[in-house]
């Protein structure tokens, strides 16, 4: 018989259960380990989540067991959860949820939530992003400092045209860079504006980087991934947990200090103590809206602004 306590989360009553299965089997840690890290994380990653459809990786059996995304909202989300209603080209239908408090990430960790994909675009304006995103993916023959190169240089292809980054680990082995942008862009514009910054990188280091979207042809070399930047795509929530060894988080990190960091240094265990010190370096990208347009001219694209 599964034990079950309730817990009082932000004024809601939490049915919590299963809290001794391990999900991280290497150290130990276990789905209490995960609520409690969400539910002492929520004041810094939920203003990334505020809004924006969320798709979930649940692993009820622990990360080396099956594991499967959720998209559509659960028949049992407690009725004070909002969701979200969106029909794609093809006319399906998924309705997501909306994740506003604390108690929310309580609940969807309880249900083995493990890693949160948020949109790029806001449920305000579901059309046109708030960011450009570059997913650094390497072989595993690849480096960290070899993806830190590419990282600097596509900051410094992109400071060239007046245009400001922040960069963050994926929680693995990569790292994601976030240019923030107003929300007057399509979709096929920040992604056409994203391969030419990408295939910029790729012509310059063509022996370390790839833009070859099937694995198979990647060979030993650093993907960049700005295929993101398409409706209904997410990418890893600052301060998400990662289905890894270690439980690693995806975590925001300076420029001045990408050189020195290993992607394997922050976890649940130990971000809080950064956390504290730093403060959230990331929460520029929420603000620091920037117009893409005379860089898009700059690179040859022509933007359509938003009517």
């Amino acid at each position: 018989m599964v034990k079950t306590i309730n817990a009082e989360v932000g004024g809601r009553i939490i049915p919590l259960g299963n809290l001794d299965k391990i999900f991280w089997p290497f150290e130990g840690y276990s789905k209490n380990d995960l609520i409690q890290y969400y539910s002492q994380i929520s004041p810094y990653i939920l203003k990334y989540l505020q809004d924006r459809p969320l798709v979930f990786v649940r692993y009820p059996n622990g990360i080396n067991a099956k594991h499967f995304y959720q998209k559509n909202a659960p028949a049992n989300i407690p009725d004070w959860f909002n969701t979200f209603e969106w029909e794609n080209a093809e006319g399906k239908e998924t309705r997501f949820l909306l994740v506003a408090e604390q108690a929310a990430l309580v609940w969807l960790a309880n249900q083995a939530c493990v890693e949160i994909h948020p949109w790029l675009s806001s449920i305000n304006s579901i059309n046109n992003p708030d960011f450009v995103v570059f997913d650094l993916d390497p072989s595993g023959d690849n480096t960290f400092a070899e993806v830190v190169k590419i990282a600097l240089l596509i900051k410094k292809l992109l400071a060239d045209i007046n245009l400001q980054t922040w960069v963050k680990t994926s929680g693995a082995t990569g790292l994601h860079i976030y240019l923030p942008i107003i929300n007057h862009y399509s979709y096929e514009e920040i992604r056409t504006f994203a391969g030419k910054v990408a295939g910029i990188v790729n012509s310059v280091i063509p022996e370390l980087t790839t833009i070859e979207r099937k694995v198979a042809s990647r060979g030993k070399r650093i993907y960049i991934d700005y295929l993101q930047n398409v409706r209904g795509q997410t990418i890893c929530a600052p301060y998400s947990v990662r289905a890894v060894d270690g439980a690693l988080v995806s975590t925001p990190i300076r420029w001045e200090e990408i050189e020195e960091i290993s992607p394997q240094l922050f976890n649940i265990k130990n971000i809080q103590s950064r956390l504290n010190k730093t403060g959230d370096i990331f929460e520029a990208v929420l603000t620091e809206k920037q117009d893409i347009a005379a860089a898009m001219n700059e690179l040859g694209i022509t933007p359509v602004l938003k009517h």
